[in-house]
Order: C-alpha cells, then structure tokens, then sequence
C-alpha cells in the first residue's frame, strides 16, 4: 500500500476540538493551568482523535491541528520577526467575522526550531503498517499574502523595501522547516492555502487594491513564493496544497471558480496534487480541471464540512463521474472539501456527524475506486 498522498479516501485535517480541550486551552489563557497541564490534556484529546481515526479507516492521520488557535496563524508566530495581537475587528466572513489575532511583521524573518515539528513527532509515533502521520501548515503564499494585505503592507514595506527579499526569507523559512520535518520522519505534508479564494472572487481587485495586471503579478508571486519553499524537498517527501475560500464556524470568506487562476496554478504549482473545495456553487464548475498537468492529482472536496446534512451518496458520485470528463478518475481522490475546525471554534456539526461525514467518504471511495 502507498503511503504517499493523496489517497483515494483522504481529510484535509482539522477536527472538531471536544469540549474538555476547549475548556483546557481556556483554563490556560486564564492562567488557571499552566503549559504543561495543557499538554496532558492535549495528548490526551490528540490520541484519543487518532484511535478515531484509525477506526473509520483513514490512511492519512493527523493532530486535528488540537494544539492551534487556528490553522495558520499559530505557525507564522512560531517565526521570528512575526508579532501578533486580539483583534478588534476581525476578519469579515459571510455572516461574522473571524476574530482571529492581527498578525504582522516586527522584523525580519528567520525561524529557529519551529515548535511543529515536536507536534509531528508526536502523531509519528502512533504510525503502523496502515497509516502515515501527516502534517498540515499554512502555504508559503499564505505567510506572503498575509504581510502584504492592505492592512499590513506599510509596516510590511518599512521592513522588507524589497520585497523580493521578503520573499527569500519567507521561503529560506520554510526550507528550514521542511527539512526538520523530514529529519523528524515526516514524508507527507499538506499546505493549506486561501490566497487563490480571495485570487478569484469577484471582489479581488477592490480586496488587494490592484488592477487586472497587479493581480496578475500577485497570482505569479504566490507562486514563486511555494516553489521557492519546495524546491529542495527531499525527493521521498510529497508536498500537497489545499485551497479553500474560507472555513470559520460554518461560514466563508471567498467565492469564485478557479478559472482566474487554474491555468497558472494548476500547471505551475510544484506539488503532487491539489485538494480543492467543490461542495457547492461557489467553486463554480469542474471545467478549469482540464488545466492541471498530468503529473498532478486533484482531491475532490465534494462532502461538505460546513453543514451537518449528509450528502446523498449517488449525487456525490455522479458529481465525480463529471469531474471524471476533465482528469482521469484515476488521477481523482475525495475527501471533504475543508477541516471540520480550522479555528478552535470549529463548524455548526457535532463530532457524530463529523464522522459520519468521514464514512461516506470511505464507502463512495470504495465503491469509485475499488
């Protein structure tokens, strides 16, 4: 069996948090535990996750992202030179917003021992014969967008005035990282990447305050940035992307098809497939897949994770007998289309039908692919 992703039964990642880890990360910002009691709890509440896992059949294990605030934030404070504060407005959703933590630059940026890799370290040792511990972070694109949205590129540009310098220092970062990872026994790791949401939805040239061709450069960028980071991955190691639009509490952020980006992304991007949210109307269609090389695979995130309903089975795979007319189906996998909690928070479903979602998963990729 390869362990290499992605499968043909996959997750992006991120779990719903139970009650008691919520409580303990609580306690702990309160200053009523201290860091090494939430570590308990939180080993605790991860092996507990990965028994789960390991019970609805799932090749790809991971943390849920348990010991994280939110899925990209927590990695970019891990950095030096990234400074972060509560936020007063958040950032807008569909519906609320995110009240995630501003996050900027103080200096420049470099990273020492990133405190991920001891978290991979502990999924690792729960691998056997029929899994492989993965490890999700934010894409370099994301870590760039984030220093040069309109709100932080002032400080930004006092920072780095070459921005090709940012760049460098960006991708020297995760080169660092990466290959600790790999020295940790890592072979699988997930970028998560909502650059290309925001890329494509209708409100992106009022959103980066740029024109057509501005955008253009900016799609180029996010690109380079990734390839940068990749380019001296260990050859054994594979290095995915997941692209989303937004997932906080059930809402969303970005809307678009991916036909603004898919010829530059789809065949330019350096990873071994694409995980991409198709669950409803606002991913527009499955025509833009014509344009992802042929050394790619696609993960279609057709089950959704952002409502408790579960998907009737024969539409799901009707669905991926369309998507079918534009890749391979042997080049095709289906996973849900995003976590089930990229912020603690998590979406509006409970853990019974978080798993429910998963089994639908695995039965409609059994009877697809097997």
């Amino acid at each position: 069996m390869s362990k290499n992703a992605p499968f043909k039964y996959d997750i992006v990642g991120s779990f719903l948090r139970p009650d008691y880890l919520k409580k303990a990360r609580k306690d702990y910002a309160d200053g009523v535990i201290n860091k090494n009691e939430l570590k308990i709890i939180e080993d605790k509440a991860i092996t507990e996750l990965i028994e789960k896992q390991k019970e609805v059949g799932l090749v790809s294990i991971t943390d849920g992202e348990f010991r994280r605030s939110s899925w990209h934030l927590d990695f970019m404070w891990g950095f030096n030179g990234i400074g972060h504060q509560k936020t007063k407005n958040g950032i807008p959703f569909h519906g609320e917003p995110a009240l995630i933590d501003d996050t900027f630059l103080t200096g420049k940026i470099s990273v020492d021992y990133h405190s991920f890799v001891d978290d991979f370290k502990f999924v690792k040792q729960f691998e056997d014969e029929n899994t492989v511990a993965r490890q999700t972070i934010p894409a370099p694109a994301q870590f760039l967008f984030q220093l040069i949205t309109p709100d932080n590129i002032d400080k930004t540009r006092e920072i780095y005035p070459d921005e090709e310098e940012l760049i460098n220092d960006i991708a020297k970062g995760y080169k660092k990282v990466i290959k600790d990872l790999y020295e940790a026994g890592c072979k699988n790791v997930q970028f998560d990447d909502c650059t290309w949401g925001v890329c494509v939805d209708p409100n992106a040239l009022f959103i980066l305050g740029t024109n057509d061709e501005g955008l253009q450069e900016v799609i180029e960028k996010l690109i380079r940035v990734n390839n940068l980071a990749i380019e001296d991955k260990p050859k054994d190691m594979v290095i995915n992307t997941h692209i989303c639009r937004g997932n906080f509490h059930s809402t969303w952020a970005c809307e678009g098809a991916y036909d603004r980006v898919a010829k530059d992304l789809f065949r330019n991007e350096d990873v071994n497939a694409f995980y991409l949210e198709f669950d409803d109307e606002r991913s527009g269609g499955f025509e833009s897949l014509k344009y992802v090389s042929d050394d790619k695979k696609v993960v279609l995130g057709l089950i959704t994770t952002k409502s408790p309903i579960l998907e009737n089975k024969e539409n799901i795979i009707n669905r991926i007998k369309e998507a079918s007319k534009y890749i391979p189906l042997e080049r095709l996998c289906l996973s849900p289309q995003c976590g089930f909690a990229s912020t603690e928070e998590g979406n509006k479903l409970t853990e019974e039908e978080q798993w429910a979602k998963l089994k639908l998963v695995k039965e409609i990729a059994n009877e697809i692919w097997e």
